[in-house]
């Protein structure tokens, strides 16, 4: 895990896409995402990065998940696997497990059970990645609890408003984009003007930031970022 208690993990996808919103949903709950398209870029990811777990397609551009597992586990990593791939025979799923794999999703999935499922394999290899918590100089969100607190102090949010802080906090040090603060919070149903966000983070700005200590920062033209003052 990384110095903050976040746990890493290596998503291995040469589709983008998929990349993109496994990445998102395992950031949304507080876990540090590296992706990697090929098993070459997975095998320098995982000797650099040091994953503490790895979500992996079996259909590579130049090899397949069950070859570069074998190779990643004779290189000394022992980070639960999760395959995910579209194959979903038995002995698909047989191979995958008995090749040094922990789980096996099949495509097209639930991304909350795939989130759900690199938590429990976590939990499993006595990883609390279940650190719930994220922080950003002294305030503290706490994904499963619902609660937040600035300093000793606890905040009290709406619901739209802890799903808005949770994915600037997840994403702490990045700038989210209004695009994505949409998709993530709203999840695509709301078909108003992105200047809801800004009714939202002003709200937000009154609930958690200090005269002195300004956290939630406007990157004009782009979005939102949230860093350390």
């Amino acid at each position: 895990m990384t110095s903050s208690g976040a746990p890493r993990i290596l998503v291995v996808d040469d589709e983008e896409n998929i990349s993109y919103l496994v990445g998102a949903g395992l950031r949304m709950a507080g876990c540090e995402v590296q992706t990697a398209a090929s098993g070459r870029e997975a095998l320098a990811a995982a000797d650099a990065w040091r994953p503490d777990a790895i979500v992996l397609d079996v259909m590579l551009p130049d090899e397949d998940g069950y070859n570069l597992l074998r190779r990643l586990r004779g290189r000394g990593c022992t980070a639960p696997a999760l395959f995910l791939t579209a194959r979903s025979e038995t002995a698909e799923r047989v191979r995958g497990l008995t090749c040094g794999g922990d789980d096996y999703i099949v495509k097209p999935f639930a991304l909350e059970e795939v989130v759900a499922r690199v938590q429990v394999a976590l939990r499993r290899r006595g990883n609390p990645a279940a650190t719930t918590r994220v922080q950003v100089d002294d305030l503290v969100l706490d994904t499963d609890a619902r609660r937040v607190w600035r300093g000793e102090e606890e905040v009290f949010l709406t619901p739209t408003e802890f799903a808005l802080l949770r994915c600037l906090m997840t994403n702490a040090g990045r700038v989210v984009t209004r695009a994505q603060i949409l998709d993530h919070v709203w999840q695509y149903d709301f078909d108003g003007e992105s200047a809801i966000i800004e009714t939202f983070i002003s709200s937000l700005r009154r609930k958690v930031e200090r005269d002195s200590t300004k956290l939630i920062h406007t990157v004009r033209g782009v979005g939102y970022s949230v860093r350390e003052p």
